[in-house]
Formats: structure tokens, sequence, C-alpha cells
């Protein structure tokens, strides 16, 4: 497992957000800092198991999206969720403090549900079925890239 990956997703990503505020702009999307958040916690269930999702990927693009998986790539500005269909949600928490609260908690979750759960894999809608070490990976590149959309991270 990439460790410098799991401390940017235990370490340096929570600490980031504490640089979001609500007037954070964004540099691309659509989506507020409120939403980004809560876009990122319901990715977190889905990736615990949480929130099932369908692989919609044909069987034989899967090899390619693994690759992407595998790789330094990140992913572009822009870039469409596959599970999005246009605009975002509306937000669900009261403020971002608590989106962002919810948000670290349910990477909790998510760290704790592997653990004991040694082999266990969930679906990913783009990539198919992903162990721990996968998610990493997947939410790595997840959260880089949502860190960049607010210009939390750099490149």
């Amino acid at each position: 497992m990439n460790t410098d990956q799991l401390n940017f997703i235990e370490n340096e990503f929570p600490e980031l957000l504490k640089k979001l505020t609500p007037e954070t702009p964004r540099l691309w999307g659509s989506m507020n800092p409120q939403q980004m958040v809560e876009h990122l916690t319901d990715y977190v269930r889905v990736a615990s198991g949480k929130t099932p999702v369908e692989v919609i990927t044909a069987e034989e693009q899967l090899p390619a999206f693994r690759r992407f998986l595998a790789s330094e790539k990140q992913f572009r500005p822009g870039t469409i969720n596959p599970l999005n269909t246009g605009e975002p949600h509306p937000v669900r928490m009261k403020n971002l403090e608590e989106a962002i609260a919810e948000y670290l908690q349910e990477m909790k979750d998510f760290h704790s549900i592997f653990k004991n759960e040694p082999g266990k894999t969930t679906a990913h809608p783009a990539c198919g079925l992903l162990n721990y070490e996968d998610w990493i990976r997947m939410q790595y590149k997840h959260l880089h890239h949502h860190g960049k959309q607010f210009g939390l991270v750099g490149d």
C-alpha cells in the first residue's frame, strides 16, 4: 500500500479541509464547497459498501479503468462522475462544518469496515470491484482532484 497516499487521506486532507470556507471559490465545476464535501462523503459511503452501486463499465473496458487506477495519472479538471446525472445535489447538512464532520466520520468508518473485513471488495461504478488498497488509490485521486478544484492542493 502506498503510505504517502494513505497519509494524505488520513492526515493531510483533513487539515486542508480546515482551510475551506463557504466562500472558497472553485476553479471548475458547479459544486460549492459544502456540496463538494458532501459529494466526498457520498463517495466514501460507496467505497465502504454502505451505499452499494452497480458497475456500469462494460467488462471489456474494465482493464483500461484498472490501469488508470494503478497509474500515477490524476483526474482531469471537469471529469464527470459516472453517478452524477446533472446539477450538484442540494446540501443536506446544516453547514460546511457539519458536512466536514460527517465526511471525517465516514472516513473512519471506511477504514474500520475494511480492517474488520479483510479481503472485502465493494463496487466502484467505473472500475469494478475494488479492495481496500484499490480504494485507497481511488480515494487519493478523488481527494486530490477536489482539493485542486478548490485550490487546496497544487499539481
